[in-house]
């Protein structure tokens, strides 16, 4: 979000500098292709990088500061005009970061209302939004087809839900109450940051499957749904926001989502496919449902959704509006 953020706030006129970490070089490299003014600071590993954020800006009180994550908020703690986004619910030691971050700032955004309700008052929501995604509306007859193929983007973990969604693909394609034609899973996105456990319970149900999978690595959005009939988010642990939710709504691909955190929140109280957190069975008929309806009037809805409240204009008309709640003082 970064990026984004930085994107918005020369949308609307302010000069924008970005400060990270020169290892990894990523946004730094990305920041500077985009055109805009950075700083690379030295650090080998968080607590160094932290230390090199707080030497900076000691330097540079005078300006104001939009802390992106945990670790430059907590690394500013209380120096000059300051903006607290969290994207991230913090756990363990981390609660304590948390509480020095907040300290003298002048707001805490946090991406969507369900995360304001768990950090609770002394929050203020200011939604994530996507980049510029061109409108892939296409034809979604699928009572025409032999295979559904069921898209899956992220990380291939258990708690972003693959292993209930490998779960349900082995319901549609061995249980007799559905029709005879197969569905296979698509998967984009590889295991990271996974415990041993959790890395072979997912790598266990993928195997049940493995005759009804292709599994493509990391590839772009567009890789992914490109190859897919729809797109499921089954996510076991509660989003922040579901970014990738808002990708599927803006690109035109139907999805699924789960009951976890923010996610029903992005697609929308009138989205149609949404299934009990966890619930492999339950996740099949749904999926089994969409394929069996014309979900054209639900991407369109969608993509109106998408352009009120996720495209860039709308992530530019909340930064703008931000800032002027602020009485100019940024």
């Amino acid at each position: 979000m970064q990026i984004s953020i930085a994107r918005a706030l020369s949308g609307v006129g302010k000069e924008v500098c970005i400060v990270g970490p020169e290892n990894p070089a990523g946004l730094i490299a990305f920041a500077r292709e985009e055109g805009f003014e950075t700083v690379s600071l030295p650090g080998r590993g968080r607590k160094s990088y932290m230390l090199s954020l707080l030497k900076w800006r000691l330097k540079n009180l005078d300006l104001p500061l939009w802390c992106n994550g945990l670790v430059p908020s907590a690394a500013t703690s209380g120096l000059g005009e300051r903006i607290v986004h969290l994207h991230r619910i913090p756990e363990g030691l981390q609660k304590g970061a948390e509480i020095a971050a907040k300290f003298n700032s002048l707001a805490v955004l946090v991406p969507s209302y369900y995360m304001k309700s768990v950090l609770g008052e002394g929050t203020r929501v200011l939604e994530n939004w996507t980049g510029n995604i061109p409108f892939s509306f296409r034809d979604y007859d699928f009572a025409t087809k032999d295979e559904i193929c069921v898209g899956f983007l992220g990380r291939a973990t258990r708690d972003k839900g693959l292993h209930v969604l490998a779960r349900a693909v082995y319901i549609l394609n061995h249980s007799g109450q559905y029709n005879d034609r197969r569905y296979r899973l698509i998967v984009g996105g590889e295991s990271r940051f996974e415990s041993r456990r959790d890395e072979r319970i997912v790598e266990e149900e993928l195997e049940r499957v493995a005759e009804f999978t292709t599994r493509l690595g990391w590839v772009s959005r567009e890789a992914l749904f490109v190859q897919s009939d729809l797109a499921v988010f089954p996510s076991s642990f509660n989003e922040p926001f579901g970014l990738v939710a808002a990708e599927a709504m803006a690109y035109g691909i139907p999805f699924v989502v789960s009951t976890a955190g923010g996610l029903p929140e992005v697609a929308g109280e009138d989205h149609p496919w949404i299934f009990a957190r966890d619930d492999a069975e339950e996740l099949a008929d749904v999926i089994y449902r969409l394929a069996e309806s014309d979900p054209s009037s639900s991407v369109k809805a969608s993509r109106r959704r998408w352009e009120i409240k996720y495209s860039p204009a709308a992530g530019r008309d909340r930064v703008n509006a931000l800032l002027g709640s602020f009485g100019g003082v940024l």
